[in-house]
């Protein structure tokens, strides 16, 4: 199967969108209890991309929320819509929602990070790998 050399995406409204170019470095479900009430789901499917690849297309409502220390979480101010992640941890890496990006990458979800936070009612049906407190 081919993939395109870039991706795009964006927000809910549309005032907030991203392009990048392929390939991503990697993608994940996680289970952290930030990424969960960041989004309100059980867990967030988070695909990293470099962020030297990366680019805003529109960003007049991006908004950014210092979740924790060393790292912050962007989003539309207009629709609310939870977009990225950017942490010094990962330096040089943009993390986009998945569910925000529009059509196929280049790579489907590889494994489960930090699922030792996951909860209980919800069943996984894959056969993905499941780690504790990974950094990935």
């Amino acid at each position: 199967m081919s993939s395109p050399a870039t991706a795009q995406g964006g927000c809910l409204c549309g005032k907030t969108r991203f392009a990048f170019a392929l390939p991503t470095i990697w993608v994940a479900h996680c289970h952290c209890t930030m990424c969960r009430r960041a989004h309100g789901a059980a867990f967030v499917t988070w695909v990293g991309v470099e962020a030297a690849r990366f680019r805003w297309t529109a960003q007049e409502q991006l908004h950014w929320y210092a979740s924790s220390s060393g790292a912050e979480r962007g989003f539309c101010a207009c629709c609310g819509s939870p977009i990225v992640f950017r942490s010094e941890r990962w330096p040089g890496e943009i993390h986009l929602a998945r569910a925000l990006i529009e059509g196929e990458l280049d790579r489907a979800p590889q494994l489960h990070v930090f699922h030792d936070y996951h909860v209980p009612w919800v069943s996984l049906g894959d056969d993905l790998p499941r780690k504790g407190n990974l950094s990935i």
